[in-house]
């Protein structure tokens, strides 16, 4: 039951990543502050938020280090 809000979080920023600019909202927080706030809060599905914070970081490492060294999928 906890891993479909996991997926939809999970797809939620994956949709969102496309942008490398830090877009702001209205609050003037970057979009990862905003998300790090809710993350290291106490609403429901808190951790769920770091949860998919911390898949997007791995994954942009994987693809930051494949693109240094040249490794192919």
């Amino acid at each position: 039951m906890r891993r479909i809000p996991l997926c939809f979080v999970l797809l939620a920023l994956a949709a969102c990543g496309g942008a490398k600019e830090d877009k702001k909202a209205s609050t003037g927080r970057t979009e990862r502050e905003t998300d790090s706030v809710i993350a290291n809060s106490k609403v429901p599905n808190h951790q769920a938020v770091g949860a998919a914070m911390r898949a997007a970081d791995s994954t942009s490492r994987e693809v930051r280090r494949a693109d240094s060294t040249g490794d192919q999928p």
